[in-house]
């Protein structure tokens, strides 16, 4: 069978699925959980797993799901990612009683992994592909509820905070040479595929100001933990010049205690941010600003300062062999008009980890209305958000495996990472 063949019977039985490939992402959907509590959608993930008849390891990372499907050889393991987890949102107008909902576009995720799964397994195209694939449902990619993500490393359930962090430092990416997803494109709702984008990596911090308290009418008695963190602030405001433009340095603090009664002064403030930035030197750069600012503002009013960082994303850096290769295949079932190249992705994400030790990308696809994580933000052409991506992973996965994995062994031989598992680990504990 030659890859024209193979690429028609991936899309026959991607259409043949449809009903259930939608019907799986509309589930999610419904059933949104933060990260590391994705019971509901992990069940969902398992249960279509059965149905499809492919063995799979859970739990991973807590909430996770592993799945592989062999091909004729395992000389490559490509992986397609699906993430679970919600968001809070309280004002939209699908937001569940606990506030969260997919307004990342995490549902149609999930739907277009398993969609991928479906079209690879129904078909029976593995027998003809030198590599396994692997179908990952990851948790957690939402860098929230850090307080409950604590909680859970302090009970050993977790070591970090991100869900693909997570399963790095479990093991569960060992096997794995290349990894692929897609990703909702916000205020796009036609049938369109942006490549080549750039998006941040970050730090997170909390900053504790501690100050000596005095009733508000006695303040010559206090030392003001809440103007030691307003000149911080300012510190930090009047350093965003020093920044250059291809750095892009973003820093967004928010005062999570800011005292504990009105009449006495603050004597404990705590306050938590992320330093964003292009390049890992560049947030260590913005980060030792924030570090020098608050402890000048502690300095200047007699406070003291305590700081914990936390291990955010590294900027993605997508491989441009799997790229090129996810190109040409959109080009034939969208136009290559509808391919669109160097974008500026807002945020960040913990796939730019994953690009860091091995070949990965994360292109994002349309399909949506409003701008992601936002009140406006839905699903408004599931063929383009949801049967799209699951057929796009799906092909780009064949054709890499295919003929020996010429061209995955081509991504392979390319790729140069920036750490090694262990160095990886090494940078997540802060050290060099």
């Amino acid at each position: 069978m030659d890859i024209t063949q193979i690429k028609n019977k991936i899309l026959s039985f991607a259409d043949e699925g449809e009903k259930w490939i939608k019907s799986l992402a509309q589930e999610v959907y419904n059933n949104p959980e933060g990260g590391f509590t994705e019971e509901k959608c992990s069940a969902l993930v398992r249960k279509a797993f059965d149905e499809l008849q492919i063995k799979y390891e859970y739990p991973v990372a807590v909430t996770g799901v592993k799945a592989t499907l062999k091909g004729k050889s395992s000389n490559f393991n490509l992986c397609i990612i699906g993430e679970m987890d919600a968001i809070m949102s309280p004002d939209h107008p699908d937001a569940a009683k606990n506030c969260l909902v997919h307004a990342c576009g995490h549902s149609a995720q999930v739907g277009a992994m398993l969609g991928a799964a479906y079209a690879l397994k129904k078909s029976g195209v593995m027998q003809y592909l030198d590599g396994d694939i692997t179908f990952m449902a990851v948790p957690a990619e939402e860098f929230n509820d850090l307080e409950f993500r604590a909680q859970l490393k302090n009970q050993g359930k977790i070591k970090y905070f991100s869900g693909k962090q997570q399963l790095v430092y479990e093991g569960a990416f060992d096997d794995v040479d290349m990894a692929i997803m897609l990703h909702a494109m916000g205020d796009e709702p036609d049938a369109k595929l942006y490549v080549r984008g750039s998006n941040l990596g970050f730090i997170s911090k909390k900053l504790t100001f501690k100050g000596r308290a005095a009733h508000a009418t006695r303040p010559d008695k206090a030392v003001n933990a809440l103007n030691a963190a307003a000149l911080a602030i300012l510190g930090i405001h009047s350093n965003r010049d020093t920044f250059r433009e291809d750095e892009k340095i973003r820093i967004h603090p928010v005062i999570t205690k800011g005292g504990d009664v009105v009449n006495s002064v603050p004597d404990r403030v705590e306050m938590e941010m992320q330093v964003r930035g292009a390049t890992p030197d560049a947030i260590a750069k913005a980060n030792e600003v924030v570090n020098r600012a608050a402890q000048g503002a502690c300095q200047m009013i007699g406070a003291t300062l305590e700081t914990e960082d936390i291990p955010g994303y590294l900027p993605l850096e997508e491989n441009e062999d799997i790229i090129s290769v996810m190109v040409d295949i959109a080009k034939d079932l969208i136009g290559s008009e509808n391919c669109v190249s160097g974008y500026e992705l807002v945020g960040s994400t913990d796939m730019g980890d994953i690009s860091s030790i091995m070949p990965a990308v994360q292109p994002s696809v349309g399909g949506f209305m409003g701008g992601l994580h936002s009140k406006d933000f839905k699903i408004v052409n599931e063929d383009a958000a949801i049967m799209l991506p699951a057929k796009l992973m799906a092909l780009t996965a064949a054709t890499l495996l295919f003929d020996g994995g010429k061209l995955a062994k081509k991504v392979k031989e390319n790729f140069k990472p920036r750490f090694t598992k262990s160095q990886y680990l090494n940078y997540l504990e802060g050290e060099n």
